[in-house]
């Protein structure tokens, strides 16, 4: 087997959120634990809302955390010139077609037809003229299921009567995130990715797109998501960005060995050194219930990991006056 290459694959549209930073620090033990290269990926094929200050806003904390790439960071708009290559290929082999239609009209056949809500592949057989405003879909098989393998679910099964022919280019011409994530995964030769089980339903159009290439697909684990302390997503949870666990003053080492084990058959201990969590990484050790966060729990965490620092590594973050022999005390 030849060393695993994972990615890290954000899109730069607000702060780093706590789930994400999971999801990376997966990928970083995974490629760390098997002499594998870890790569990150800024998703931005929506140009119009990325700037400077989003991507700023994944790669600080993610160093903060001391996750460190070993390639990139990659800018989706500079591998344009493959999305498109790949939307003309499907295209070309009758796996993709145009379609003109606005959300009205589609909406307006959805009635006459007696047909509930979304597209109901109205254009496949509509001879439409590629131009402005024309968008491209994938054409979806009809009937059977797509099979997903999962390293941590196990064999998922997704009927095709749920997938709609999905759209893979904008009206504007640009690719959507779909495709450029299936085309930059094979091109820089992504082994595995990780990511949470939010993306399942992606997975499985993916694997379609893949397969329609004629290009193998890269293993998928999709870890279970976060939850809040009481046993569901709160909305402090959900808008919860690693930049607040350093201001309030937790070390990334506290952040690292809870989100690392949470979710898992192993203990949550106040591990300073991330040899110990890369050792016993071990996607065999994760469960299917919803991953428990609790900030109580990480602050004494975080209390039981600053008695472990030396002075050296907390010098410049103490007040004035304050040397080892104090700290030591």
């Amino acid at each position: 087997m030849t060393s695993p290459r994972v990615r890290f694959a954000p899109a730069p549209t607000g702060f780093l959120h706590v789930g994400s930073a999971r999801s990376a620090l997966f990928n970083w033990l995974y490629a760390r634990n098997n002499g594998g290269t870890f790569v990150l990926r800024v998703e931005d094929t929506n140009a119009e809302k990325t700037t400077q200050e989003f991507v700023d806003a994944i790669t600080e904390p993610l160093a903060w955390l001391g996750l460190d790439w070993d390639e990139g960071p990659y800018f989706q708009p500079e591998r344009l010139e493959l999305h498109m290559a790949a939307v003309q290929q499907l295209l070309d082999k009758g796996h993709a077609y145009c379609c003109d239609l606005s959300q009205e009209e589609i909406e307006a056949k959805n009635d006459e037809a007696g047909l509930k809500g979304g597209y109901h592949g109205w254009s496949r057989d509509r001879d439409v003229e590629d131009g402005p405003g024309v968008v491209v879909r994938f054409r979806a098989p009809d009937d059977g299921v797509t099979v997903i393998d999962d390293v941590v679910r196990g064999r998922v099964e997704v009927a095709h009567e749920t997938i709609e022919d999905f759209v893979i280019r904008r009206g504007d011409g640009s690719p959507v995130f779909l495709i450029a994530n299936a085309v930059d995964d094979h091109d820089m030769g992504i082994t595995h990715v990780v990511r949470g089980e939010d993306h399942v339903s992606n997975t499985a159009l993916q694997l379609q797109m893949f397969a329609a290439m004629g290009v193998a697909a890269p293993a998928f684990a999709h870890e279970a998501l976060l939850v809040g302390s009481e046993g569901k997503l709160s909305k402090r949870l959900g808008s919860l960005g690693v930049e607040h666990f350093r201001e309030v003053g937790i070390e990334p080492a506290a952040v690292r060995a809870l989100l690392a084990r949470i979710g898992t058959s192993l203990p949550v201990e106040p591990l300073v050194d991330t040899a110990a969590l890369v050792a016993t990484f071990d996607f065999a050790k994760f469960g299917r219930a919803p991953a428990r966060f609790d900030e109580t729990e990480l602050a004494g965490l975080n209390a039981k990991i600053v008695h472990q620092l030396d002075f050296a590594s907390v010098s410049e973050r103490l007040p004035s006056g304050m040397g080892a022999a104090e700290w030591e005390a």
